[in-house]
């Protein structure tokens, strides 16, 4: 298979100047199942600048890896399908464009790195040649050439002996070897956008701290953007620009990831906060658990979705939906945002 729409005039791709890399606005996915429709991304709007770090943050099942895969058009109908909204990226509306234009975005525009490296990767082929046919279909590359580049992305992502893993199958690697060729195939292209979804879930401490260096360091290198799905906030600190926390399919609060961990302006938020231990605390600090269990995105809550759980609920809360509060990248849902002290809040132990 040839190469597929190969874009070399990249300014026909490109916004005006100062324009964000990514603009998401209003974005709705929705799945029908046997209960009713689930309303797993409702109504989600952020912007992503081009070489800026972005972490979407939730628990499970708030709508973050589904958000991400409705951006390039992952989400399989017919049960689930994009119902509304725009993904802008790089001046054109992804939702307006076919799967072959699509598919020339994916890996060549955008990289994706899946949670599970033994789902992303085929088991029947060599790593080698799965490098090799991915940089391929987006390049003009020779096959020679292309075996040269997997060589060398194999090496950028600190695998030892890549000459050897080249020719290994996925089975025959370690968790974290897999989760580096899922980055090397995420990278192949020199993408401007890497999406990494929860890509050290199911990693050791030790190899989690490797793959997010791994991740932010040859982003870094290449200028390239990120975007991260995740549900540990000790994980945005000190590694994203900016924060988006979602819950329910709805993002709650968003802001500078610094501003965020110090001052949170939603209860969720600081209830996710106060949920972490903090360095140099681990002996005695008291984990707080985020009381109850995430809502059937079924049978969503009225009012603030959170309103069930949350120590600061009102009558109000309960019966009317809160206004975002803000700009779409620096905001916050919450009635009682300007009212309630967060902060102590997530301090006190």
């Amino acid at each position: 298979m040839g190469p597929i729409d190969v874009v070399d005039d990249r300014s026909a791709l490109a916004g005006g100047v100062g324009e964000p890399l990514l603009s998401v606005r209003d974005l709705r996915t929705y799945f029908v199942s046997d209960e009713g429709v689930v309303k797993a991304v409702d109504g989600v709007s952020f912007d992503l600048d081009r070489g800026e770090r972005l972490a979407i943050v939730g628990e499970s099942g708030s709508g973050k890896s589904v958000t991400a895969l409705s951006i390039l058009g992952l989400v399989d109908p017919p049960a689930g399908h994009v119902v509304g909204g725009q993904v802008v990226f790089e001046g054109r509306d992804l939702l307006g464009l076919d799967e072959r234009h699509l598919r020339a975005v994916r890996g060549r525009r955008v990289g994706y790195v899946f949670q599970d490296p033994m789902t992303a990767l085929d088991p029947s082929f060599t790593v080698g040649s799965q490098l090799v046919e991915t940089i391929r279909l987006h390049t003009r590359l020779s096959r020679v050439e292309a075996r040269e580049s997997a060589l060398q992305l194999l090496n950028d992502v600190h695998i030892a002996q890549p000459e050897r893993r080249f020719g290994a199958y996925p089975h025959q690697l370690s968790g974290g070897m897999r989760q580096r060729v899922v980055i090397a195939l995420a990278l192949a292209c020199d993408p401007v956008l890497l999406i990494a979804d929860e890509p050290t879930t199911a990693l050791d401490v030790t190899t989690q701290a490797q793959v997010l260096d791994l991740v932010f360091g040859l982003a870094d290198q290449r200028g390239t953007a990120v975007l991260l799905i995740t549900h540990d906030f000790g994980v945005v600190a000190g590694t994203c620009d900016r924060v988006l926390v979602m819950y329910a399919g709805r993002v709650v609060e968003a802001g500078r990831t610094e501003e965020v961990l110090r001052a949170p302006r939603h209860p969720y938020t600081a209830a996710l906060l106060g949920s972490l231990v903090r360095i140099g605390e681990e002996r005695r600090a008291r984990l707080t658990p985020v009381p109850g269990a995430p809502p059937s995105l079924v049978h969503v809550p009225g009012g603030c979705p959170f309103h069930p759980r949350c120590g600061f609920c009102t009558d109000r809360c309960s019966t009317e939906a809160p206004v975002w509060l803000g700009a779409p990248g620096d905001g916050v849902a919450c009635h009682r945002a300007e009212e309630v002290d967060l902060v102590t809040h997530v301090t006190r132990r």
